[in-house]
C-alpha cells in the first residue's frame, strides 16, 4: 500500500538508537527525507544519515535552547518538516523502590523522558503553526500502561505520554493544523543492543513473555512499521489520540505459567 510519505520531511529523535534507527530506515524505505537526531551518538547518526541520504541534527533534549534550534535545523536540512517521531528516552538501569529513590534521579528521569518530549513537541508545533500541517508519533512504553516495579520514575513519565499529554495534544494540534494528528506507540520488550545479554538467556525470555500470548520478544522493525503506518495520512488519516501497544498482546496478568 502506498503510504504517500515520499518526499515528506521526518524528524526522529534518538534516531541512532535501536528502535530509532529502525524507524529512520522504515521512513527512508517509503521515500521520506529523514533527520536523525542525536545527542552523544554522533558517529552512528551521521553514518545512518549519509547512508540513507538524510541529515543528522544534534540536541540535548533537556535543553530548551537546543531543542528550539533543532527543528529549524531539520527544516533547513530537509527543506520541509511534516512528521515528528518523539522516540528518544532513557531507562535508568538501577532497580530502586520509591522509598530508595533520590529526588535527583526522579527529576532526571522525568527530564529525559517527559520534559524532552514536551520540548520536542513544542518546537515542532511552532513550525506546524506556520505550515498548517503535521503529525506527531510519541514513543512511550508498556511501563506506562502496566507500571514497572523499581522504575516508577520511568513508568510515570511514559504513562503521561500515553494518557494526559497525548489526549491534550491531539485536541490542541487541530487548532493550528485542522488535519493534524498525534498518536502514541507503546513497545514492550524489544530486541535492542542494551538487552542483548538478557535476551540470550532462555529463562529470561520465558519470564518476560509470561504475560504475552505471542511468546516472543519484538524487533525494532515491528515498532517502526507501526510508526510509519500512524504517520501516513493515507493509511491512518482518521486515527488520532490513540495508544498502539506493540508487545505481543501483553497484559497486566500472567497468561503462561511456564
Amino acid at each position: 500500500m502506498d503510504t504517500d510519505l515520499r518526499g515528506k520531511g521526518v524528524l526522529v529523535t534518538g534516531g541512532a538508537g535501536g528502535i530509532g534507527s529502525a524507524v529512520v530506515r522504515a521512513f527512508a524505505e517509503e521515500g521520506a527525507k529523514v533527520a536523525v537526531h542525536y545527542h552523544r551518538s554522533e558517529d552512528k547518526a551521521r553514518a545512518l544519515a549519509a547512508e540513507l541520504g538524510g541529515a543528522a541534527v544534534r540536541a540535548d533534549l533537556t535543553s530548551e535552547a537546543d531543542v528550539d534550534a533543532m527543528v529549524p535545523a531539520a527544516v533547513k536540512e530537509l527543506g520541509r518538516l511534516d512528521v515528528l517521531v518523539a522516540n528518544a528516552g532513557v531507562w535508568p538501569p538501577p532497580d530502586e523502590g520509591v522509598w530508595q529513590m533520590s529526588l535527583e534521579r526522579w527529576r532526571r528521569t522525568l527530564a529525559e523522558n517527559l520534559d524532552s518530549v514536551f520540548l520536542s513537541c513544542r518546537a515542532f508545533l511552532r513550525h506546524v503553526e506556520k505550515t498548517g500541517t503535521g503529525n506527531i508519533i510519541i514513543i512511550a512504553s508498556t511501563a506506562g500502561l502496566f507500571g514497572e516495579a523499581g522504575h516508577s520514575d520511568y513508568a510515570a513519565a511514559k504513562g503521561a505520554l500515553a494518557s494526559g499529554f497525548l489526549k491534550s495534544l491531539k485536541n490542541e494540534i487541530t487548532r493550528i493544523a485542522p488535519l493534524g494528528r498525534v498518536n502514541t506507540v507503546c513497545p514492550g520488550w524489544t530486541a535492542v543492543d542494551r538487552h542483548k545479554d538478557k535476551l540470550e538467556n532462555p529463562a529470561f525470555i520465558n519470564r518476560v513473555t509470561r504475560t504475552m500470548p505471542l511468546r516472543k520478544v519484538g524487533r525494532p522493525e515491528d515498532v517502526a512499521r507501526v510508526v510509519v503506518t500512524l504517520a501516513s495520512d493515507r493509511i491512518s488519516g482518521h486515527v488520532t489520540g490513540e495508544v498502539v501497544t506493540v508487545a505481543g498482546g501483553m497484559e497486566g496478568r500472567v497468561l503462561n505459567e511456564v
